[in-house]
């Protein structure tokens, strides 16, 4: 983006909220122009006011001139909250669509917790978004403060010196007011997204946790960050009062000062009444750097909210490759594959039109083996080959049309049934539905107020529903290799069998990997790769592997009883 010249990646990406939408940025300086410059004619223009109806002159000239001038910037005012209103909106929608898709790219390598990311989409970019009407408010503080200076000064130069006196103490109130919140705002942000990541997991886990009768250690878990969050808030607070009272006092001195001059001004003939008032005006104007200080508070946040999506915009995304995708059914191959606390050495072909069971104790990484496999998650070390090309070297998009995934909790996106099972493919309704048919849900659906078309927040589905749902999502695609992550764990063996045939007849001679904890499951498998500890224990058909008891120890005890029937 042509930033580099600036050295924090928050402020980079600030400016790149300001380079966003140019136009409505001019205009919204124009409309500050307009109220800046009306406010300083205005102390004059009473002035004039106020002595031509002193000298009982006519005043109507400048009583229009004065209304004009209050007229103007009020309209000004109207119009820059308008347009503040829109560039705002308009700048936290573009922040929030680079974040999604950085968050999407990054995918499972993503080091950011769920209630964090969408911390920093939600607040860190509506924070960030402001950047430019607070510029702008700045800006416009600063302009009026010295064009009130040097009015006052034409004014009277006497009463400038007096004025003047107040600039060091504002300098200093503004400097200490931004080195005391920047830390405070900066550590309020962190622990909001860490309140939030906590918040998120609690909500996802509701049925685990009233089922186990940990609520009340659970909502101390969520609520541990909170002492850190009160103490930064705190901080924030005690800082913002003390500036507050401190420029309060500041402003009836300075007038106090500025009158004292005036008055003897008026005793010595040099101002006139209506100068006493302007000068009071300018005044006035000129402390609004000071009570602008409060900005910074904001300004702060801004640069905060800048740094923390920075840190998600400057993460490395993985690089797409460019190879074109040869034909085939799915073989894929895992060189010396390894998964920080995963998956360590794997070596692994498994042929075209093979179904591998994957099997192995909680924790021994059959997920992890699962997303290299399937190109979810690029392997630490080592590398994966779909039909003998490595995956990362491939374009994504092939990736992702070649291999269909179903998972154990599927997330079900879309605003229809259609749309969710048709979700990220170009399936059509005939393909939606003979993909049902495969996945044993096609009944269920039929059954519903609209069919394929009932919105999917109104179809309540049980575990195993939804999980058919997303196994017909991934057949929807025809991929050459689908990866079944516990994907029918919630379905009764009957069904499962049955969903198995009907995915042979629907996608025959396609490579099929399914994680697994049924023996049932692994019996009908062509061949049983055995996990443990992040390392092949073995790899061979099922009932080689039953006659040894810690294999059969994997599955439960019914599962085993299931699997006693090997062939």
């Amino acid at each position: 983006m042509g930033l580099t010249s600036v050295r924090a990646p928050g402020d980079r990406v600030l400016l790149a909220v300001l380079r966003h939408d140019p136009p409505r940025l001019l205009l919204l300086a124009l409309m500050a122009v307009i109220a800046t410059t009306a406010g300083l004619l205005l102390p004059g223009a009473l002035a004039d006011a106020v002595d031509a109806a002193v000298a009982a002159e006519r005043s109507w000239p400048q009583v229009l001139w004065l209304l004009t001038l209050g007229i103007s910037e009020i309209v000004a005012d109207v119009a820059a909250v308008i347009i503040t209103a829109r560039v705002t909106a308009g700048a936290g929608a573009w922040l929030r669509r680079r974040l999604t898709r950085q968050l999407t790219g990054l995918g499972t390598r993503s080091p950011f917790v769920a209630g964090d990311a969408v911390s920093r989409v939600t607040t860190d970019c509506a924070g960030a978004a402001e950047i430019s009407s607070i510029l702008v408010q700045l800006c416009s503080a600063v302009v009026v403060s010295t064009g009130a200076i040097v009015l006052l000064a034409l004014l009277d130069w006497r009463l400038a010196v007096v004025f003047l006196g107040s600039v060091p103490i504002a300098l200093l109130l503004a400097r200490s007011h931004l080195r005391l919140t920047a830390a405070d705002v900066l550590s309020y942000q962190q622990v909001s997204g860490d309140l939030s990541a906590r918040l998120l997991d609690a909500v996802g886990g509701l049925r685990t946790i009233a089922a186990s009768g940990t609520a009340e250690r659970e909502a101390a878990r969520v609520l541990r960050p909170l002492p850190r969050l009160a103490a930064a808030g705190i901080g924030m607070w005690r800082t913002q009062a003390r500036m507050v009272w401190r420029a309060g006092l500041l402003l009836p001195a300075v007038q106090l000062g500025v009158l004292t001059a005036a008055g003897f001004g008026v005793l010595a003939g040099r101002l006139s009444i209506g100068d006493v008032l302007a000068a009071l005006g300018y005044v006035v104007l000129g402390m609004s750097l000071v009570q602008q200080i409060p900005l910074l508070t904001t300004l702060s946040r801004a640069r905060g909210c800048g740094t923390r999506l920075a840190e998600v915009l400057d993460s490395p995304l993985p690089r797409d490759g460019d190879r074109p995708l040869p034909a085939g059914h799915g073989e894929i191959e895992l060189r010396g594959v390894g998964v920080d606390g995963a998956l360590e050495g794997i070596d692994l072909t498994v042929p075209a039109g093979t179904s591998l069971a994957v099997v192995g104790r909680s924790g021994a990484g059959k997920t992890a083996l699962a997303a290299v496999l399937g190109g979810l998650r690029p392997p630490d070390r080592g590398a994966a080959l779909l039909h003998g090309v490595p995956v990362d070297q491939l374009p994504a998009e092939d990736v992702r049309a070649a291999v269909g995934h179903a998972f154990e909790r599927p997330a079900l996106l879309g605003a229809t049934v259609q749309d969710a099972v048709a979700y990220g493919s170009w399936a059509g309704p005939s393909a939606v539905r003979e993909a049902c048919r495969a996945a044993q849900v096609h009944d269920l659906v039929v059954r519903l107020p609209e069919g394929y078309r009932t919105p999917l927040e109104q179809t309540p589905l049980s575990g195993g529903e939804a999980q058919r749902l997303g196994l017909a999502r991934a057949l929807a695609r025809k991929p050459r290799l689908l990866v079944l992550d516990e994907a029918t764990g919630s379905l009764d063996t009957v069904t499962e069998s049955m969903v198995e045939d009907a995915i042979e007849s629907t996608l025959p001679g396609r490579t099929r990997v399914v994680v697994t904890h049924r023996a049932g499951t692994a019996r009908r498998a062509d061949r049983v790769l055995w996990l443990e500890d992040g390392r092949i224990r073995a790899c061979a058909p099922h009932a080689e592997l039953w006659s040894e008891p810690e294999y059969r120890s994997v599955f439960t005890e019914e599962e085993t009883e299931a699997g006693t029937g090997t062939s």
